[in-house]
């Protein structure tokens, strides 16, 4: 895209995953601005129907625990030496980046709200952390993936029957390049009504 976009636009076209990451710390005020931008995404009503649980430290440990449950529950006639090593591999991915950030929707309760709209409220404030994190000279990726729809995963983050995860996002100082990305070209995309 050309340079001379507003700093918005060249911010969404320059946005690139990023999954490795310095061991270094991201500063709190730091990850607090990246909260605020994604509490200023839309929602219908003025829902905001979303709330984070920012892991630090030995705080990814949740994550990883919720990692290791998953995965255990899901296999069976290991050894309990092959349990032990399971469940130290699988809570390691929660210490891939320095900050992990679970991104859940909660519904609000409001008659008027609409469960499709509020996760997509959710999503649109997690792109909108993206964005800033990106602002800020912050990498970060949007991880997803059947772990965070399981049961499990859910009874580690405590959520409501009525709540989900929308995103772990994994972030902190980038440790590699961006990627090259394509992307087609809209308009092959797009139908005019006129």
């Amino acid at each position: 895209m050309s340079q001379s976009l507003p700093d918005v636009l060249t911010a969404i076209a320059e946005r690139r995953s990023i999954g490795r990451f310095k061991n270094e710390p991201v500063e709190r005020d730091v990850i607090i601005q990246l909260l605020q931008a994604a509490g200023w995404a839309p929602s219908h009503h003025n829902t905001q129907p979303w709330r984070f649980v920012v892991m630090t430290g030995e705080g990814r440990n949740k994550l990883g625990e919720g990692y290791a449950d998953v995965a255990l529950s899901e296999a069976s006639g290991l050894s309990e030496e092959e349990v032990q090593e399971k469940r130290k591999k699988e809570i390691a991915k929660a210490f891939r980046a320095p900050v992990v950030i679970a991104a859940i929707c909660s519904p609000a309760d409001d008659p008027r709200a609409v469960a499709a709209e509020e996760r997509a409220a959710a999503q649109a404030a997690v792109q909108n952390l993206l964005l800033a994190a990106h602002g800020l000279g912050l990498g970060a990726i949007w991880r997803s993936g059947a772990p965070m729809f399981h049961e499990a995963m859910k009874a580690a983050f405590e959520l409501r029957s009525d709540e989900e995860i929308v995103a772990f996002i994994y972030l902190g100082h980038p440790d590699m390049k961006p990627l090259k990305a394509e992307r087609a070209d809209i308009l092959e995309k797009t139908i005019w009504l006129d």
